[in-house]
């Protein structure tokens, strides 16, 4: 089970204010998770402790050098057999099975990317694995890490207020969440549905998977290939007719 998050970053004090709230915040205080960063700047020579250097073969941009971000690598790993993720747009997309093998780990060691990328040599001798959050690009790695920490925390024993909630989340099942509502139960003219009022947990329960199943085929029918359905929803579903 997870129980430290060690970030090698040129911005540590981005991190900070992690600590401080929501979910992050308080496993941390609990001390159900500890958080640590490695600044590769530390490992710099020179008065201006560099740690970029124009690209080989010319083009825009800056490279992380590979010694300063090698040794911020190798100090976060010290003492555990984790693997080493690389937070990079050329990676694997993030999912909700990923974050829960990353869960999993007693070390989460993520290395943020900065300017035009890192030495390549890096990636080959000390990056076990990438995850890309999206195809697209941030100006840094560090919003990808925060993204990857705050999944991977609210999966930890305790974290979250009722043990099912994460479990009922979008992706938990391969389907994406049904809708949720609370008082009152008329806002705008809008009815809450009849069926969250009877008490009647079965049908409850059954409704809230027929509106996930509906959601997932409206909004991100890809997901249905994968989703474990039995063959009495893929029926329903393809006899709906907005599906």
């Amino acid at each position: 089970m997870l129980t430290e998050i060690h970030v090698v970053t040129l911005f540590p004090d981005w991190f900070e204010h992690l600590k401080d709230v929501g979910l992050t915040g308080r496993a941390v205080e609990e001390g159900r998770v500890r958080m640590r960063c490695f600044n590769p700047r530390e490992h710099a020579d020179g008065v201006h402790r560099s740690v970029d250097d124009r690209p080989y073969g010319g083009g825009p941009g800056m490279v992380m050098r590979p010694e300063p971000l090698a040794q911020a690598i190798e100090a976060a790993r010290a003492g555990s057999a984790a693997p080493v993720s690389g937070l990079s747009p050329q990676g694997r997309p993030l999912n909700q099975r990923a974050v829960e093998q990353l869960a999993g780990r007693d070390r989460l060691i993520l290395v943020c990317g900065r300017y035009e990328g890192i030495d390549e040599r890096v990636n080959e001798a000390l990056i076990d694995e990438e995850w890309s959050i999206g195809d697209f690009v941030l100006s840094g790695g560090e919003y990808a890490a925060a993204a990857v920490m705050d999944a991977v925390i609210r999966l930890l024993p305790g974290v979250l207020g009722h043990a099912s909630s994460a479990a009922q989340d979008s992706f938990s099942q391969g389907l994406l969440d049904c809708p949720h509502y609370t008082r009152p139960e008329t806002w705008r003219e809008r009815r809450v549905p009849g069926v969250l009022l009877t008490g009647d947990h079965a049908a409850i329960a059954r409704w809230r998977r027929e509106q996930a199943l509906l959601r997932t085929a409206r909004r991100r029918p890809d997901l249905l290939e994968a989703a474990e359905l039995d063959d009495a929803e893929r029926a329903w579903l393809e006899a709906w007719p907005e599906s």
